[in-house]
């Protein structure tokens, strides 16, 4: 096995079990490696400490999956892997649910692997060329765990060009009868295209937040913005909501939407359809002094690293300042990041900002993040991607 040895004083944060090392940290790959070559970690003075996957082309070209000076056994894959699918237990029994996370890269060990699970189909991702080259392995692993209908690989995001690889999706084990597939969460029916849907197909990562944001959804009016099928729509109407509005840049999210509402029996509320950009759709409702009585807001990622921080924390003020100057008195504000260059300190501040600027007061009644089948490592901070406020705004 390859070494790659660490500059004097940089072993600290392996030490502490961080996945990452970054390349200014690196000293020297001794013997070389290819991307997705599985390499020893060691200190200055040669000492072995951890080992990962090395990709010299990635801004973080090693990420750690074994700390300790042996190499890790030849059965550690199948066992993280079985270790992780475990853990979900507990959302296996849940007869309410058959839509969730089973692979959680590294907060299950696996760093790069994504398995999210809807109903009888598994969607895959993998984001580095060393989880690349055990993909196949991982497919006959998890049909042996798991026995799913099928296994979709889905690997088109922008993480894969990152790390040098080309998108890659298709069948991986099993068979796929149609892209469209019925799922439950929470007892709510839904349509998923988990072919051609954003992410693996559906946010299954805000299943406990649309459970909480509903509860204060009786009797107001609702603008759904960055709308996707429908999922935050579902709960609050019905949850005792009066009206809809959902906007979205995807017609097809749109539809999928409404075949969603249809699916729950929830046709006979308004349901107003804005297919359009949300900044620009709440600037026109501004400046038709429209108003509503609750607005959710869960925009896709607008900071993919901290050099984006600047420019994202300019479009989160935008829309959250326009949101609380269309809310009635008393209106709720339920506003999302999942940007891993906002943390939650940073968007709370951004609220504050936006508040400033609208001329209204903020009272947060929650704090919210990830569910718990997308569990954050005290060691790896970074995984806690999601946050988000239910607020007053009075």
């Amino acid at each position: 096995m390859n070494t790659v040895v660490l500059n004097k004083g940089r072993e600290k944060s392996v030490l502490l079990h961080h996945p990452w090392v970054f390349s200014n940290a690196i000293r020297e790959v001794q013997g070389g490696a290819e991307p997705g070559e599985i390499v020893s970690v060691a200190d200055y003075r040669g000492n072995i400490l951890a080992s990962g996957f090395f990709n010299p082309v990635s801004v973080i070209p090693l990420r750690i999956f074994w700390w300790g000076n042996q190499p890790p056994p030849r059965s550690y894959f199948f066992n993280a892997l079985q270790k992780a699918v475990s853990r979900r237990i507990l959302l296996e029994r849940d007869e309410s649910l058959n839509a969730y996370r089973l692979v959680f890269s590294e907060s299950d060990f696996l760093p790069g692997l994504i398995v999210d699970r809807y109903a009888e189909y598994l969607v895959l991702q993998t984001l580095n060329p060393g989880m690349e080259r055990l993909k196949g392995r991982i497919a006959i692993w998890l049909m042996d765990l798991i026995s799913p209908r099928g296994i979709l690989e889905k690997n088109d995001g922008e993480v894969r060009r990152r790390e040098g690889l080309s998108p890659s999706s298709g069948i991986l084990a099993g068979d796929l009868h149609r892209d469209v597939i019925e799922i439950m969460e929470n007892g709510y029916r839904f349509n998923v295209s988990i072919s051609t849907g954003q992410k693996t197909g559906f946010y299954l990562d805000q299943r406990e937040n649309r459970k909480m944001v509903a509860q204060y959804a009786e009797g107001r009016s609702v603008l759904d913005a960055f709308s996707y099928t429908g999922a935050f729509s579902i709960y609050t109407a019905s949850r005792g909501a009066t009206s809809l509005v959902r906007v979205d840049t995807s017609q097809e999210a749109l539809v999928l939407g409404h075949q969603n509402l249809l699916l729950n029996n929830l046709e006979s509320i308004p349901d107003e359809v804005i297919h359009g950009n949300v900044f620009q759709v709440l600037r026109k409702f501004r400046d038709a002094n429209r108003k509503f009585d609750m607005i959710i807001l869960d925009p896709p990622k607008l900071a993919t690293s901290r050099a984006h921080r600047s420019r994202a924390a300019r479009g989160y003020k935008d829309i959250n300042l326009l949101a609380m100057k269309l809310l009635g008195p008393d209106g709720i504000l339920a506003t999302f990041s999942c940007s891993g260059g906002i943390d939650a300190m940073i968007f709370e501040r951004i609220l504050s900002w936006s508040a400033k600027d609208a001329g209204r007061e903020i009272q947060i009644l929650h704090r919210m993040s990830q569910g718990p089948d997308h569990p954050v490592l005290l060691s790896f901070p970074e995984a806690a991607y999601l946050k988000g406020f239910i607020c007053r705004v009075v």
